[in-house]
């Protein structure tokens, strides 16, 4: 992960998405999916691009199966967009950096 990528995890999730003052982006991944690690690098391109404007993070299924299932994460890669708390948007599968980029544009 890139130095701007946040690991997302169950115990820190509250405070890191749901109570940031700014947009966040949290990549729903597992070590397993091949999509999802195509997806990575792109992730991370995102993450240094908006260091300063949004928190761009990765959160993996398997170590955090509880909040995958309270967003209804069904397949993944699946990115959920989020800014005062709430869900705003959700993109699933490996998408370009464009999409991903024009997302967050509207959340800033």
């Amino acid at each position: 992960m890139s130095g701007n990528t946040v690991d997302f995890k169950q115990d820190s999730f509250k405070k890191e998405v749901l109570d940031s003052e700014k947009p966040v982006l949290v990549d729903f991944w597992a070590e397993w999916c091949g999509p999802c690690k195509m997806l990575t690098p792109t992730i991370n391109e995102v993450a240094d691009d908006y260091k300063d404007k949004a928190v761009i993070g990765k959160l993996n299924v398997d170590e955090n199966p509880t909040i995958a299932a309270e967003y209804g994460i069904r397949s993944i890669p699946s990115l959920l967009f989020f800014k005062g708390g709430k869900v705003q948007k959700q993109i699933m599968g490996a998408v370009a950096k464009e999409e991903i980029s024009s997302a967050l544009d509207e959340l800033i």
